[in-house]
């Protein structure tokens, strides 16, 4: 065999071995470097109990810094919708398609879109609101199965713990689309719908689109859920189903103009409150001498 036949058959092993890449910082694990476990698996194992006490302080100081980064990152950024979906799904896909129309669309509003920044769903409403103009943003997550960030993410911060990035996707916007996905789609939407209807956040927008596709799911919610008792008539009203993107969008927009109308009465109250508590004060205040006869 000759060297260059040699080199090519070790290439090919080597690539054989190729594990993919991940980053962690200014850190770059490859191949045999990648752990075999996330942070996430490390912190939620309870089979490694013996090692609580030295090894969770530190992780303690790693959770607070993915929150730093998050906060430190994030807190300029423009009202935004977090939008999720499957990483599944195909680039002509009906669902990916609905979410480049609604990525474009949310743009033109003037919100920044919001994405896990994998591909499939994610990567379609990461660029449509990068075609149109808008500011994208992924938030990606370490797993075992890396998917990387995709093109069209103008802003990105990868997580190690799922709880931190969680936390991202709902203080930095100001609704929630979510598209035809899988287990951590149904975890975003539900996790949206708990903190709404426990007033957690205030007024939230849920949106599903992919009639088709939801609409089990919300027969079972009325015909079981709320049959029986375990949700109230009204917590299905916090859900607003449709495949019209222009409805969607709208829907988002006049919930955030009640909100703000809502907080500027608040605001208007409380001045008139303190104005109406300072008369008094001055009216109950005794006379100075110069007003004695």
């Amino acid at each position: 065999m000759g060297e260059s036949s040699e080199k090519s058959a070790g290439q090919g092993q080597r690539g054989e071995q190729r594990r993919g890449e991940r980053h962690r910082g200014a850190v770059t694990l490859r191949n045999r470097a990648l752990p075999t476990s996330t942070a996430d698996q490390r912190l939620l194992d309870s089979r490694g109990r013996s090692d609580w006490k030295t090894k969770d302080a530190w992780r303690a100081l790693r959770i607070l810094s993915e929150f730093v980064e998050g906060f430190d990152t994030l807190a300029d950024l423009p009202p935004a919708v977090s939008v999720f979906g499957s990483a599944r799904s195909k680039p002509d896909s009906p669902e990916c398609r609905l979410a480049e129309e609604l990525g474009a669309a949310l743009a033109r509003a003037g919100y920044a879109v919001i994405t896990g920044g994998g591909p499939g769903v994610m990567e379609a409403a990461n660029r449509g609101a990068g075609e149109a103009g808008g500011l994208s943003v992924g938030l990606g997550i370490e797993l075992p199965f890396e998917q990387g960030l995709n093109d069209w993410v103008d802003l990105a911060i990868d997580f190690r713990y799922f709880f931190a990035r969680k936390t991202m996707f709902v203080k930095y916007a100001q609704a929630f689309v979510v598209l035809p996905g899988g287990f951590g789609t149904l975890d975003e939407l539900f996790e949206a719908l708990t903190l709404v209807q426990t007033g957690k956040v205030t007024r939230f927008p849920v949106v599903l689109m992919g009639t088709d596709y939801w609409r089990g799911l919300l027969d079972w919610l009325r015909t079981t859920m709320a049959a029986e008792g375990k949700i109230g008539p009204a917590d299905l009203d916090l859900i607003r189903l449709t495949d019209d993107v222009n409805e969607a969008v709208r829907h988002i927009v006049e919930a955030e103009a009640v909100l703000s109308a809502e907080q500027e009465a608040v605001r208007e109250e409380a001045v008139a409150r303190v104005a109406a508590d300072q008369r008094a004060a001055a009216e109950a205040a005794p006379e100075g001498p110069a007003g004695r006869s």
